[in-house]
């Protein structure tokens, strides 16, 4: 099924709606050869033609030119109903295609809009279910008060990011280094990490930034060795003032690189929070999935953890992965659940093209089954669970969601913060992407890093020119 798009400068709505039904959709700029598979959508001044062919078969509607409504919006809601007789299907959000629902809610709120009119936006206007539009509406009141504290004027949060595995998960599109592979370059990469926390912190100083929140993610953090951990955290813990932190999380995700030694640097060194991943309980699908460890690892290291003193802990779980069932991972989320950790934030697999499965065209059988494996978190409120924060991306399963759940008051601060982008994150490390967001949080400037270890370690110098827009960012207001 292609994708072709006349007569608009910009045709992204139209395009990443059709996706909600034919996922990984080409879009194509030349018009598709007779009888070929597509979707054709059409505006010109006069009116509006979309076509849907496929197996032989086609269909056309038209409208007449919008009177109020943007001719993007009112085509793609013409594609939308198409594709929704076409199909059969009705995606859970409707037409909405933004990846951050829960914050239109908060924006809408403050511009002034009433509940109703919100109600409206979404049920109405994007045709979003009833059961997604509760959801997002009660983790925005969940919210409220996070958002006030994350929005201090000048506030701003730490990233440090390790871009080091183990190995490679199928699904994942992120820059990471397989660690047998390219051993060489942790050192070298850990000596200037912290020089840039330096570097950061003389930033933050001169701009007059006060530290909210630190996460080290990855990658596999843990796929440090513990000296390497204790030069980083060390770094961190002198640089920082840890003791007027919200939260100060590690993810130590995966077991077969996190031992009890490492267990016990991150909680001396200063971290309040950690993630153990599973992903998944089944040794099957870890194993579809590239990781070399098994459930019981995962249950031993929760166990390690416990027992180095951590009290708050994430667990992440995947729904659609290959091979996976839908009783499958319901059997992966009462073992979380029995478990207590007292966060489980459960995403749905996202097909993304710098991915293992999408490149190799790994197509599980359980891809059919995700609504039905979502349905299962039903019974995470009774466990003492309740939704805190909840994103889309392009290209997941079913156009679904990935929603972090946790005890009250175990909400993970970060993930709300970057989410709503309500304040300054300041990143470290190779593909970092820093976000400067002013007082009013109106406007925001990014400041990127080199996206690969080995060109982030040659280029260290660029990294740390780089880091002095942070300061005149402050110090001129509209950025630089």
């Amino acid at each position: 099924m292609k994708i072709y798009i006349t007569g608009l400068p910009s045709g992204y709505d139209v395009e990443h709606l059709v996706r909600l039904f034919y996922p990984m959709a080409p879009l194509t700029l030349t018009p598709p050869a007779e009888g070929e598979d597509c979707l054709w959508a059409a505006f010109d001044p006069e009116g509006l033609t979309v076509t849907v062919r496929e197996g032989g078969r086609s269909k056309t509607v038209a409208a007449p030119p919008p009177a109020e409504e943007s001719p993007e919006f009112a085509l793609a809601s013409l594609t939308y109903g198409l594709l929704r007789e076409w199909t059969g299907l009705r995606p859970p959000w409707g037409k909405m295609t933004g990846v951050r629902p829960v914050r239109l809610i908060h924006d809408k709120r403050a511009a002034g809009w009433s509940e109703e009119a919100i109600d409206r936006l979404f049920l109405e206007r994007f045709d979003c279910s009833q059961e997604k539009y509760r959801m997002a509406k009660a983790i925005a009141d969940l919210q409220e008060p996070i958002l006030r504290r994350g929005a201090e004027p000048k506030a701003y949060s730490l990233y440090i990011g390790i871009p080091f595995c183990p190995s490679r998960c199928s699904y994942c599109s992120f820059v990471s280094c397989n660690l047998d592979r390219d051993r060489k370059l942790v050192q070298p990469y850990v000596d200037c990490l912290c020089r840039e926390l330096e570097a950061i912190r003389a930033e933050a100083d001169a701009a007059g930034l006060q530290l909210q929140t630190v996460y080290i993610g990855g990658g596999t953090p843990t796929s440090l060795s513990a000296a390497q951990l204790r030069q980083l955290m060390g770094t961190v813990r002198d640089l920082f003032p840890l003791e007027r932190l919200d939260e100060y999380t590690v993810e130590a995700g995966r077991p077969d690189c996190t031992d009890a030694e490492k267990l016990a640097v991150l909680k001396e060194y200063g971290a309040t929070r950690i993630s153990i991943n599973p992903q998944t309980f089944s040794d099957e699908v870890l194993a579809n999935i590239g990781r070399r460890h098994s459930a019981r690892d995962i249950l031993d290291c929760y166990a390690a953890a416990r027992a180095a003193g951590h009290t708050d802990i994430n667990m992440d779980l995947i729904a659609g992965l290959p091979g996976d069932t839908v009783e499958g991972f319901a059997r992966s989320l009462r073992t979380a659940i029995e478990l207590g950790p007292e966060n489980i934030t459960v995403h749905t697999l996202t097909l993304k093209r710098a991915s293992r499965i999408v490149m190799e065209d790994q197509e599980g059988n359980a891809y059919a089954d995700v609504a039905a494996m979502l349905d299962k978190c039903s019974g995470l409120p009774a466990a003492g669970y309740r939704p805190y924060y909840l994103y889309r991306q392009k290209n997941t399963l079913q156009n679904l969601e990935n929603v972090g759940w946790s005890k009250p008051g175990k909400e993970g601060y970060y993930n709300i913060y970057i989410m709503e982008e309500v304040q300054t994150i300041l990143s470290a490390g190779a593909g970092g992407s820093t976000k400067l967001v002013d007082a009013a949080g109106r406007r925001m400037q990014r400041i990127f890093n080199f996206k690969y270890p080995n060109e982030y370690i040659q280029r260290f110098d660029e990294v740390l020119a780089r880091k002095k827009g942070v300061a005149a960012f402050y110090d001129h207001d509209l950025g630089t």
